[in-house]
């Protein structure tokens, strides 16, 4: 068994057959960064429109984003984050998908 990360790591376009494959490839987070340009209130409108966070939910996120200048605002499988971190960077704001520990 190799380790996740190494260059034998599958990639989220490949197909995979195996049970175990396929559970590595469907834990992704989606990563919002922090900026200096674009707002809270955009940032907390883009979250709850996007990701179908509720108020309360976007404004934590929007508060992590701002002082750790990351955060995961979901995870899930690479199919169903990607169009979302699309829309979200479509927005002005800055987004990323990555494997999920």
């Amino acid at each position: 068994m190799s380790f996740p990360f190494s260059s034998s790591a599958p990639k989220p376009w490949e197909v995979f057959e195996s049970d175990t494959e396929t559970a590595l490839a469907s834990s992704y987070s989606l990563v919002v960064w922090n900026d200096e340009v674009n707002t809270f209130e955009w940032v907390i409108e883009t979250l709850m429109e996007v990701c179908g966070h509720t108020l309360e939910q976007a404004e934590q996120c929007a508060l992590f984003i701002h002082y750790k200048g990351k955060y995961a605002v979901k995870s899930g499988d690479y199919n169903t984050l990607k169009p979302m971190c699309n829309s979200i960077t479509e927005r002005g704001i800055g987004a990323t998908l990555e494997i999920a520990d």
